[in-house]
């Protein structure tokens, strides 16, 4: 079984995470959330999650994809949280995906994953990533670096991150349960 990380730190984005953890554990994946400090995190709305386990703990685990949710102040502290960039360093030099929504695709640059490759966030976001092409696209499956732009294209980038751990397949029969008007995106 695919087994992911979602890291939360305080500040993120509660709609790209509640839709990450939801749409991968509906196709079956693992989904391992995890706090940079305390089990009950609050979101920039001031929705408390209760993560899993603190990202402490997980030091000698390993993982099939990290997924970030974005928002603000959360995304900047996934950016200065080393262990997160250790992570995405780790995982990319096993050739294994690496994702972030909305203002976490930052923490990817910061971490060097966006050198060379096209991306995309919600805007401004990633400005300072000279190495990395912009796009104006929803989501953006890079080789394996999977970005998208913000809370309205959640879903979306779900249903790519489980096409990219599980296939066509396994995409199309998450999304026709959640009986989704397939014409409509």
């Amino acid at each position: 079984m695919k087994r992911v990380l979602v890291p939360l730190a305080e500040g993120f984005e509660e709609l790209e995470a509640v839709t990450i953890i939801d749409v991968l554990r509906r196709a079956g994946i693992d989904v391992v959330v995890a706090s940079l400090g305390d089990s009950l995190v609050a979101g920039s709305h001031g929705i408390r999650i209760a993560a899993d386990t603190p990202l402490a703990a997980l030091a000698e685990q390993e993982f099939d994809m990290i997924a970030m949710p974005g928002g603000m102040p959360g995304a900047d502290h996934l950016k200065k949280d080393a262990r997160v960039a250790a992570l995405i360093q780790h995982l990319q030099r096993q050739g294994k995906p690496v994702a972030a929504i909305c203002a976490a695709p930052m923490v990817l640059a910061a971490a060097g994953a966006l050198d060379g490759r096209r991306a995309t966030s919600y805007p401004g976001f990633l400005d300072d990533a000279t190495r990395t092409t912009v796009v104006d696209e929803a989501v953006v499956n890079d080789n394996g670096v999977i970005t998208s732009r913000g809370p309205g294209t959640a879903l979306d980038f779900a249903l790519a991150l489980v096409a990219e751990l599980a296939g066509g397949p396994a995409r199309d029969q998450v999304e026709a349960a959640l009986q989704r008007d397939r014409a409509a995106r």
